[in-house]
């Protein structure tokens, strides 16, 4: 699900002629934006506020960041007044370097940006699916910054179309993954309320990497 903000940067302007805060119209416009690799979308976390990125804006007396939420599938949105904007990921948060890099993003409208990180490792060939009373899970972990250390994979089921690490109704963790090969996961779902409920279920792989405070996650697979 999108977060969306209000960024209400022109109450902190100290008014001149009396002017009241009355005479400020609401912001407008959109910014929407995607974190990507290789023009690639990530899959995060996405409950919690866990995955922010900041928003700051020069000229004004009031230099605090814009907090911008990003959803499970690497999407974030902001309402904003028209403007120049400085774009830039929370210090040490996220499954990905940690250089902070500035995107200079001109709001004019509805405005469209791609922010371009460099996770430590990504997820491909990923494949979910139920086979009896089992989720199985096959994927490749593929290295991109070098001497990065694997802490552990994991497969997360939910009964909601949210899924990480912390919304999760079973789980299975994997610490023995080797890089480039295809690796397999079962999760025994015989004793699950929620598979024998018959209710719906929504399936995903993460990686966390050693030193990192968020997992890098396949997109949700809807299984039933």
């Amino acid at each position: 699900m999108k977060r969306f903000i209000l960024a209400t940067l022109g109450l902190s302007l100290l008014v001149a002629g009396g002017c009241g805060l009355d005479n400020y119209a609401e912001p407008k416009s959109k910014l929407l934006g995607q974190i990507t690799y290789n023009g690639e979308p990530l899959g995060l976390r996405g409950t919690g506020e866990a995955v922010q990125l900041q928003l700051y804006q020069d000229g004004y007396e009031l230099r605090a960041p814009i907090p911008v939420y990003v959803a499970q599938d690497g999407s974030f949105e902001a309402t904003l007044f028209d403007g120049q904007y400085k774009l830039v990921t929370r210090d040490n948060n996220g499954p990905w370097v940690n250089d902070r890099d500035t995107t200079v993003v001109n709001v004019s409208g509805s405005t469209e940006v791609a922010l371009e990180v460099t996770p430590y490792f990504t997820l491909s060939d990923v494949s979910l699916s139920l086979d009896g009373e089992s989720l199985n899970a096959t994927f490749t972990v593929n290295e991109v910054v070098e001497n990065a250390t694997i802490e552990y994979a994991m497969v997360l089921l939910s009964n909601t179309s949210f899924v990480d690490d912390i919304t999760y109704s079973a789980r299975e963790d994997l610490r023995d993954v080797t890089v480039g090969s295809a690796m397999e996961i079962s999760v025994d779902l015989s004793e699950n309320e929620g598979f024998k409920a018959g209710k719906p279920l929504f399936a995903r792989v993460g990686l966390r990497t050693v030193g990192a405070d968020q997992a890098i996650y396949s997109q949700v697979v809807r299984l039933r």
